[in-house]
């Protein structure tokens, strides 16, 4: 496939952002690279696109400043570019939490690797032996599409909502190893650091994301597609476009997606539907349910279809749905 996207962040204090930001645009611009770049002064969160010589050339540009030293970036594959535009912008923080005292960049909290991961669902324990939790950080729209099995799912409409569901249910964790996940690091980053503040002592985010596990091994573990932030909507264990959904899971998907807030501009999505088109009308509920799923493993979401082993149904009426994210997170996640 031509097109390599590529998704990235550090936590790293950053000023003279406007001057940056003009810099960062210029590389983007003249190497034709389309997507969205934030920054902010907790550090660089992006999603971009473009040729194989193309993404490198811009990586190793980046490189070259030093708060940018060693950066890594999450790889994925397409026959075009997912994003239509490129968008550098100046946010407060690159990912909206609303918990001033959580500053990623003043240090991190421990990372547990993909293969360790891998490990240690096999033995349904960490290696002291204590029971395994892992913990989803991502909106309901996002979770409805796959999960790792048994996890932890607080439905959240935002993710300004996850610490509120965590203060409700923090029992849960007490003499466990949790370790936190979202689609690239970014999210359950800070909510690792959210955990620790609150004096869990055995807490984990998972490096690299969900991206980061399938790449690095071979999915086990995981159901469904991982939801991105671009016009594939979602990819499968391979990092590769997922095929459209039949018809009774986009209905699904499509009720989620209504309980978002802000709709953004209407795009093709990878679905099918057997009635008309999901309304765009915006939901006023920004809270996070603190009464998590507890749906069996292989069905990580109660009250939504699943692909069941037979295979996928005959795809009927083709859908253009609203894509939406909640207010404050109109730009990308990881």
């Amino acid at each position: 496939m031509p097109i390599v996207n590529i998704a990235a962040y550090r936590f790293v204090s950053l000023d003279s952002l406007p001057a940056l930001r003009e810099r960062v645009l210029e590389r983007c611009s003249a190497l034709a690279l389309k997507g969205t770049v934030l920054l902010a002064p907790e550090g660089i969160n992006l999603f971009l696109a473009g040729s194989r010589a193309a993404i490198d050339a811009f990586m190793a540009w980046l490189r070259e400043d030093t708060r940018f030293a060693g950066m890594t970036a999450k790889e994925s594959h397409s026959e075009q570019a997912p994003f239509g535009r490129l968008r550098v912008r100046i946010k407060r923080e690159i990912i909206s939490m609303r918990q001033p005292t959580i500053r990623p960049e003043g240090g991190r909290a421990p990372a547990l690797d993909a293969p360790t991961l891998r490990r240690w669902l096999a033995l349904g324990h960490d290696d002291d032996g204590r029971e395994l939790v892992l913990l989803d950080t991502r909106n309901a729209y996002e979770t409805a599409l796959g999960a790792f099995d048994g996890a932890v799912d607080y439905r959240l409409a935002s993710f300004t909502g996850f610490p509120a569901a965590i203060a409700a249910d923090r029992a849960r964790y007490e003499g466990k190893t949790v370790v936190s996940y979202c689609t690239g690091g970014i999210r359950c980053e800070k909510a690792a650091l959210h955990l620790r503040e609150l004096g869990l002592a055995h807490v984990y985010q998972l490096d690299g994301g969900i991206l980061g596990y399938l790449e690095q091994t071979d999915g086990a573990g995981w159901h469904g597609d991982c939801f991105v932030f671009d016009e594939r909507v979602a990819v499968n264990k391979a990092l590769l476009p997922a095929p459209p959904l039949p018809c009774g899971e986009t209905t699904a998907w499509m009720q989620e997606v209504e309980q978002c807030r802000e709709p953004l501009p209407r795009i093709e999505v990878r679905g099918h539907s057997c009635a008309e088109p999901a309304s765009e009308r915006a939901s006023i509920d920004d809270g996070a349910s603190t009464r998590p799923s507890s749906a069996p493993a292989g069905h990580p979401h109660s009250g939504h279809p699943w692909p069941s082993p037979s295979g996928r149904l005959t795809p009927c009426k083709s859908a253009v749905l609203p894509i939406c994210l909640p207010k404050g997170e109109k730009d990308l996640h990881a």
